[in-house]
């Protein structure tokens, strides 16, 4: 396998709204005492407001294991203190940033089930409070832009009861480490879908290659009115978010699958199983944890530990 893979993000705006806090590392950590931030910053790529993207930090620390300062942190630190936000400011004070996360997704197991739920995350990467005049202009993709190489195990063209027809694209990026991510991607230009679609990407024949795109990360008010038989009619309101990762453009040649220079089929192998593994140990801390607040009884086993021996089934990869 080569040594890196694509996974790539630039989001840029003004800061919508923010949950950042500064923690310390408890006495049984590997590194007791240490300052770090963790949490959200959500972003508006548009003065309409329609496009907020969220990215998540996980730990974020004064400086590097190499002593050097780290810019990311001092940048965090300051949304903190004096951060202004398009909710708390408005938008034409509010503070102006650019972030470079990564794709990634927040893997956990509800109580009582044993398929893990695995939501996309914009995780981690640098970021930097810049102008304004710095901004791409509004509009252009490249305020919310991903990239990313991706293994397609299936194509599905969904045709909705209202709206257009989109293509529906699943399979697998990667992380830093060479890791596997699931991925879902939507395509809704009439030709891209057929691009896609005419790949003919399966289990049994993966198709790998570089797709960019845009992040939509919108937000819709439903009201719901709820008449009365005296008075007025109540009018509840709720917010739904919708996210997609939009496939705008891809190589025009996929790469080739199964060779040294690319990935192999067995590293390939080798990634699913190692996933698997993953989500069976991350299944079994949830169950201690839930075990030791009275909540479940632990479990040693799971459908995750049982198929980290058979990622591929009848001749393709599981997907």
């Amino acid at each position: 396998m080569r040594d890196k893979n694509e996974n790539t993000m630039n989001i840029e705006g003004k800061i919508y709204q923010f949950d950042l806090a500064e923690k310390v590392t408890g006495e049984n950590s590997k590194q007791p005492g240490t300052h770090y931030i963790n949490g959200t910053v959500d972003i508006a790529t548009d003065a309409s407001l329609e496009n907020i993207v969220q990215v998540h930090y996980t730990y974020v620390t004064p400086v590097y294991s190499s002593g050097k300062s780290n810019a990311t942190y001092t940048a965090l630190k300051q949304i903190i203190d004096s951060g202004k936000t398009v909710i708390n400011d408005g938008y034409e004070a509010a503070t102006v940033i650019k972030a470079n996360p990564s794709y990634s997704v927040n893997d956990f197991f509800p109580q009582g089930q044993e398929v893990p739920v695995s939501n996309p995350r914009n995780e981690g990467g640098f970021v930097s409070i810049v102008p304004e005049t710095t901004l791409h202009p509004e509009g252009d993709v490249g305020r919310s832009k991903f990239t990313v190489d991706v293994i397609i195990g299936s194509v599905n063209e969904v045709v909705p009861e209202d709206g257009d027809s989109y293509a529906e694209i699943k399979g697998y990026a990667f992380d830093f480490r060479n890791a596997v991510l699931p991925i879902t991607l939507v395509a809704r230009n009439e030709s891209a879908i057929k691009y896609f679609v005419d790949l003919d990407a399966s289990p049994e024949h993966p198709i790998f290659t570089k797709v960019w795109g845009k992040i939509v990360n919108t937000f819709k008010k439903i009201e719901k009115v709820t008449e009365s038989a005296f008075g007025e009619a109540t009018v509840d309101t709720v917010t739904r978010r919708s996210r997609e990762f939009l496939i705008t453009g891809a190589n025009p040649v996929p790469y080739e699958f199964d060779t040294d220079a690319t990935i192999t089929a067995k590293e390939f192998e080798k990634a699913l199983q190692d996933r698997e593994v993953y989500l069976a140990e991350t299944k079994k801390r949830s169950d201690e944890w839930r075990a030791s607040q009275g909540n479940a009884a632990a479990s040693n086993a799971s459908p995750a530990a049982q198929a980290a021996s058979a990622a591929v089934k009848s001749g393709g990869f599981k997907f």
